[in-house]
């Protein structure tokens, strides 16, 4: 049986988790992820990193920032990979912004529906419209469209 290596180069890193050079690079420049360095002066990975990485790429994928990100992978282990009870911990941390970005997108989704192509024929059955500015008391931008968490209506 051949045993896995300990650390991974840059190369080994990025075809394994399918994540270019450049991105590693500015992962570890933020902080994301760490590196050791060989004797000849190049990045070795502890295998860990992959499940990191792949926290990082579901993490944008769902459009967490970089700063929230950084803030959970802090609560984690950084010498061995994160256990079920860490991703439970995180996912649970998360599920209240998530379910405000789900809410957000599907107002979206909702209330574009009826604008698409309609060129605002009829503002008086548009679901965006805000005659005189009375949404205002509701604060800047799209009230309509912001989850209710953050004062949608």
């Amino acid at each position: 049986m051949t045993r896995l290596a300990e650390h991974l180069s840059i190369g080994q890193v990025a075809e394994r988790s399918g994540v270019p050079h450049t991105a590693l690079r500015f992962y570890e420049e933020k902080g994301l992820i760490s590196s050791e360095r060989s004797a000849g002066n190049q990045r070795r990975y502890a295998r860990s990193v992959l499940r990191r990485i792949a926290f990082i790429r579901a993490a944008q994928r769902v459009g967490l920032s970089l700063e929230d990100i950084s803030a959970s992978l802090a609560t984690l282990p950084e010498d061995h990979a994160p256990t079920k009870a860490d991703w439970a911990r995180l996912s649970r941390d998360w599920q209240q912004e998530l379910d405000a970005r789900i809410d957000a997108l599907q107002r979206l989704r909702d209330r574009l529906t009826g604008c698409v192509g309609c060129g605002c024929l009829s503002l008086r059955s548009c679901a965006l419209y805000n005659n005189d500015d009375q949404l205002a008391r509701f604060g800047p931008g799209a009230s309509k469209l912001r989850p209710a968490l953050e004062g949608g209506i």
